[in-house]
């Protein structure tokens, strides 16, 4: 067989191999780490890792492109599994609120917020919504993220909703970064249903969800379970629905508020729970009972600037798989910057480097059912790759605040090179 790209000299290469499935526990820490690393990859797929030369059965000629690994770190491409991608508008505006002390609650109740992103997405075109989460994905990908959730939630009625799904889906056929689509109508109370939730919620289950996977619009189901916006009760009721028509849930889980979200993720058998910044141990240990990935979005919390982080270090202690995203958006988190996430995650939940590389590597894919396919670099996966300019895995997290990253790899395609894109 004829390797088409050859990555040799690795300094360090972090497969994040051996295990399938999301890493949990010790696992997340005890990650192998080769010196003198080389992969080579045909077409798009790798065939082989290892360390020195290349065997006897994989071939190479003039054609095979040959990429220079020394002084680099090697990685799969990170996944980052919870981003609200398409959205019109922007919300600096709350800096100014945020600094006089009001609250994200305080700032939603005002018409801000996420409702304030609602108008801008109904009056923005598909073409004016996939022009700026273009933008959104070129620079995730400089910064080695080569696959992303993308939820909808900032539309809630049906013709808005499939509107911003029908943008990620059409971005996803032309994008180098492969989006997986999640619908999240029940991201907020829209103002017309502010005293009849109950109302809002049966217009979800009985028109939004149907229609979205009669069009097989999205993979997942979301609801923002939160004090003040969809309760416990109403929050089953929807992901409930969105299973009965093929949607596997996810939920927004005690991000402000200790709800009992952790629980209920357990309960209605989720793939992740997100943000937990307020879950308490009950719904922790429920959630390692029945394998819920815990998707941890230390970004927000940072930016919301409330003092309040989820317990990182106790869940992974625990047993709990975790895995790192951005949590993208036009509102508490507006930063593309994984490598930022990672280093917030080190420092705020006391993770080490190489729990964070599981963290945003294989459990990222797990965290969107795509662990067979991305998340490590092994023979036959696809050949998603990240080369930084750094001599290690601490390194990344010990200078904070920049791009390391030289080189990505996308199925088997040189997209990023020398900190440029390569636009086709």
């Amino acid at each position: 067989m004829k390797a088409n790209i050859v990555i040799n000299k690795i300094t360090q290469l972090i497969p994040v191999d051996e295990i399938k499935g999301p890493r949990r526990g010790i696992e997340m820490k005890n990650i192998r780490k080769i010196e003198d690393g080389i992969i080579a990859i045909y077409n798009n797929k790798i065939i082989y890792v290892g360390s020195g030369e290349l065997p006897d059965h994989i071939q190479t000629d003039n054609d095979t492109i040959f990429i220079d690994g020394s002084g680099k770190t090697v990685l799969p491409g990170f996944v980052d599994a919870h981003t609200h991608l398409v959205h019109g508008g922007s919300r600096e505006n709350e800096l100014k609120m945020k600094l006089e002390g009001m609250s994200y609650m305080e700032i939603l109740k005002s018409g801000g917020g996420i409702l304030s992103s609602v108008k801008a997405t109904k009056k923005a075109t598909e073409e004016e919504l996939a022009e700026k989460a273009m933008k959104v994905l070129d620079r995730m990908l400089k910064m080695g993220t080569t696959t992303v959730e993308a939820k909808s939630g900032y539309g809630l009625d049906v013709e808005s909703e499939i509107k911003q799904l029908k943008v990620a889906n059409k971005l996803n056929d032309v994008h180098p970064v492969d989006i997986v689509s999640t619908f999240l109508g029940a991201h907020a109370v829209p103002n017309e249903y502010k005293d009849d939730v109950d109302g809002f919620v049966e217009v979800v289950i009985n028109d939004m969800i149907p229609k979205v996977s009669e069009q097989k619009l999205a993979t997942f189901c979301d609801v923002f379970c939160e004090e003040g916006v969809f309760n416990i009760e109403q929050s089953k009721k929807i992901l409930e629905a969105g299973k009965e028509h093929g949607l596997t849930p996810k939920i927004h889980a005690d991000e402000l508020y200790p709800m009992g979200g952790a629980q209920l993720s357990a309960q209605v058998g989720a793939l992740t729970a997100d943000h937990l910044a307020a879950a308490e141990e009950e719904g922790l240990l429920a959630m390692q009972r029945e394998g819920v990935i815990a998707n941890l979005l230390p970004g927000t919390s940072f930016n919301l600037n409330v003092g309040k982080y989820a317990c990182g270090r106790q869940m992974i202690d625990m047993g709990l798989p975790v895995a790192l995203s951005t949590d993208y958006n036009p509102g508490s988190c507006p930063t593309e910057n994984i490598q930022l996430i990672m280093y917030l995650a080190s420092l705020k939940y006391k993770m080490t480097a190489e729990e964070v590389i599981s963290a945003v590597t294989i459990n990222g894919a797990s965290a969107l059912g795509l662990q067979e396919k991305i998340g490590s670099l092994e023979t036959d996966k696809n050949a998603d790759i990240v080369i930084l300019d750094v001599p290690n895995i601490d390194y990344i997290l010990y200078h904070f605040g920049i791009n390391h990253v030289d080189t990505v790899i996308k199925n088997g395609k040189i997209v990023v090179s020398d900190r440029k894109l390569i636009k086709e």
